[in-house]
Order: C-alpha cells, then sequence, then structure tokens
C-alpha cells in the first residue's frame, strides 16, 4: 500500500503543480495517472503545439512547459503511479482514503486531489462506414509529432481552434500543402486565427473549403483519396496523404462518475468560494474536471484552484498546527 499526505490523481500540469503548492507546506504527494507518462493532454495530444496564456512566457511548447513543471516540483519527490486508473475509492474509519486502480494498487490519504483534466477522452470520428481501415494508415486524430506531416498532402476537418491552429502551421511550412476544410462559413476558433487561414488561402499557401464535409475513403493500403461533399457544387475528389479530422474530444470522467461526486454536465461540483472542495470534505477537484460559476478551463485557473486547495489540506493533514506561507523569493525552495 502507497501511504502519502495527498493523493492526487492525474498528472498533468495543474497535478503538477500541485506538488510544488504542496511542497512548500511540507506535505507529501502521490500522483495516479491511466497515461503512462506524466504530463496529461499536452503531452499525449500536442507536445509541439505553442501555448501563449501561460504568465512569463510569451510562448511555451506544451511538452517543453511539462518539463518544466516537472522539475519545479523535483525537489519535493512526488511519488507516481503510472499507466493505472483510479477505480474505487473507499473511505476508512479514521477518515482516511482508500483509492485501488484497476490493476489492484491501493493508495491511503486523508487527502485526495482530483486534477484529471478532461478525464478519459476519446477523439470525435465522423460517421464514415471504411474510417477504421485508414486509422493510423492516412487517419489521424490528433498531432503528437508535426515532423511526420512535414512535406505531404494534408486535409484537416474542423472549425475549431485546434483545425485551424494546426491548419495555419503546417501551411507555413516548405513543401507542405493544406486544405481545410469545415461543414460551415462560421468558425468556433479564434477571429485571429480565422482571418489568417484566409489570409494564407490568398497567398496560396492554404485552400479553405467551407460548406462542405468529407464524404468517403478510398486507399490500399494507406488513405489515397477523400471526397468532399460541398453544399451546392459537384463532390470533388482530392489526393491526400493524410487526412486529420479534428472535431475535438469527448471527454468521460470515468470511474471518477461513480465515487458519489456532486456532477454537474459532466464536470465535478466545487465551492469555489473557499478552496474547490467537493460535496465530500476531503475530496478537492482542481482544473478542466471541476466546475462553479464563471468556471473558465485554463490552466492558468487550474494552477489558482490547486494553491488554494492546498491551504486547506493543510488544516485536514495538521488540525493542530498553524502554517504561515512565506515568498519563495524571501526563502528560497530549499527553506521549504
Amino acid at each position: 500500500m502507497i501511504k502519502t499526505d495527498i493523493l492526487i490523481i492525474g498528472a498533468g500540469p495543474v497535478g503538477l503543480f500541485t506538488v510544488f503548492e504542496a511542497g512548500l507546506m511540507k506535505l507529501k504527494c502521490h500522483l495516479i495517472d491511466a497515461l503512462p507518462e506524466a504530463g496529461g493532454q499536452l503531452i499525449e495530444i500536442y507536445p509541439k503545439k505553442p501555448i501563449y496564456d501561460i504568465p512569463g512566457y510569451p510562448a511555451v511548447l506544451a511538452g517543453e512547459l511539462v518539463e518544466n513543471l516537472m522539475e519545479q516540483a523535483a525537489p519535493f519527490k512526488p511519488g507516481f503511479t503510472l499507466g493505472e486508473r483510479a477505480e474505487t475509492i473507499d473511505k476508512q474509519p479514521d477518515g482516511q482514503f482508500l483509492v485501488t486502480t484497476q490493476l489492484g494498487v491501493e493508495h491511503l490519504a486523508p487527502v485526495v486531489i482530483i486534477a484529471g483534466g478532461l478525464g478519459s477522452f476519446e477523439p470525435r470520428k465522423p460517421q464514415l462506414e471504411n474510417l477504421s481501415d485508414f486509422e493510423n494508415k492516412g487517419v489521424y486524430y490528433m498531432v503528437k509529432q508535426p515532423e511526420d506531416f512535414l512535406g505531404k498532402k494534408l486535409l484537416i476537418s474542423g472549425g475549431g481552434d485546434s483545425a485551424l491552429d494546426w491548419a495555419i502551421y503546417f501551411a507555413e511550412k516548405e513543401n507542405t500543402s493544406v486544405t481545410l476544410v469545415h461543414r460551415s462559413d462560421r468558425f468556433r476558433a479564434h477571429k485571429d486565427s480565422v482571418e489568417k487561414a484566409f489570409e494564407l488561402q490568398e497567398t496560396g499557401r492554404m485552400n479553405v473549403i467551407t460548406h462542405g464535409e468529407v464524404s468517403a475513403l478510398e486507399g490500399q493500403n494507406n488513405l489515397e483519396s477523400v471526397t468532399i461533399q460541398q453544399k451546392e457544387q459537384p463532390d470533388q475528389k482530392v489526393t491526400v496523404d493524410c487526412w486529420l479530422p479534428l472535431f475535438g474530444l469527448s471527454p468521460k470522467l470515468g470511474p471518477i462518475g461513480n465515487w458519489g461526486l456532486a456532477i454537474d454536465k459532466n464536470a465535478l461540483v466545487v465551492d469555489n468560494t473557499f478552496d474547490y472542495q467537493t460535496n465530500v470534505p476531503g475530496i478537492f477537484a482542481v482544473g478542466d474536471v471541476n466546475t462553479y460559476p464563471g468556471k473558465l478551463k485554463l490552466i492558468l485557473c487550474g494552477f489558482h484552484e490547486a494553491t488554494l486547495a492546498v491551504q486547506t489540506a493543510y488544516k485536514i493533514i495538521n488540525p493542530d498546527k498553524h502554517f504561515t506561507l512565506k515568498y519563495t523569493t524571501v526563502r528560497g525552495i530549499q527553506g521549504f
């Protein structure tokens, strides 16, 4: 059995920052994550994608941010159970929580902080009969290694930020052909990205097709062409090397949804007036997994939520002690 002060469900950016904040209060942390490595969606989905809203970083690659968070947490020696899903939770007679993974590994802690991001997730897939024949053979639902797509004929479907961001990224690379297809002429992506996409079309770097969608896939062993069905236009067959249907992710809480926690629209309801605690005392939820009035799903907000949750966690773990937070600029990390 693994024993710790705070058990963190989710080793994404918010979970990793929780380790740092807890470490400043001399609390030990252990993290559980179903993914085989720390970093959450930043590592699993878009490690090479730049992030622009982290304070102090005009731009930072998702993978680089994870590396920095790991380095920041390292002095406090967190433990990890990776590649395993937190399956059940049971409150013990002494008030502690026993969390067991699907492989039977038991974890015991007086405080649980759920930082599971969007939970388990699956890409939203288009409804095409032979889609599975070409998955990982020309059809990809995420971009892990951008260099694998350079110099190829790419078709990207979607109207959100991910679709626009990657279309622009690849269109600006030499010898890479990009066609962006969206079923509407209204995009959900940021206005600047939409304007940039049409600017690239005007210069011949990108082909933007609106009111269209992929209706058929063809190829022998790998994807070779797609048929695009467009409103009030004849169908067109396009030769491609890769098709990226970037329609977002379908989030699921997974087993956490069975833990007796208050849920609203697939997110955990928390008290945002104080410490982001759930309806079960001692269990907190921070980051994209939680919800409350005015919630913003930003990494920055998750960092703030984790900081306040740890303050209450300290009081639960040390009810007879008083802790005064000191500035790291005064004491440094080693002073904690």
